[in-house]
């Protein structure tokens, strides 16, 4: 079981670096959240976000995903994925990501097929 006080703590504490920022302390900081709990979505989407500022953008994808898996119906994982494939030049992508973004912003869902 994840220790949410420890982890909050990390995550309160990227956000007080970024906001200062302080991007590498930052990363850090989240990077300690989601070692604390593996399914935290909002330490996913804030270190998604980080890496894309420090052009850390491969790794910055990979979170990314992994946002948009644990929360697929959140309209700022989309666009953040999106806006991540596009920094890499990976367009098809970015446009898929935009296109779900769209969906739930008309008040739709994100289907997954299972595999």
């Amino acid at each position: 079981m994840a220790d949410t006080s420890a982890r909050d703590a990390a995550f309160d504490q990227g956000n007080t670096h970024l906001a200062l920022g302080e991007l590498e302390q930052a990363e850090a900081s989240y990077r300690e959240a989601i070692t604390l709990d593996d399914d935290f979505f909002d330490g996913w989407q804030a270190l998604g976000m980080t890496l894309l500022k420090l052009e850390k953008v491969k790794e910055a994808i990979g979170c990314g995903i992994k946002a948009t898996l644990l929360e697929p119906d959140d309209l700022l994982a989309w666009t953040g994925l999106s806006q991540m494939y596009v920094r890499d030049g990976q367009i098809a992508e970015a446009e898929h990501a935009k296109g779900n973004a769209r969906v739930l912003s008309m008040g739709g869902k994100v289907t997954r097929l299972q595999s």
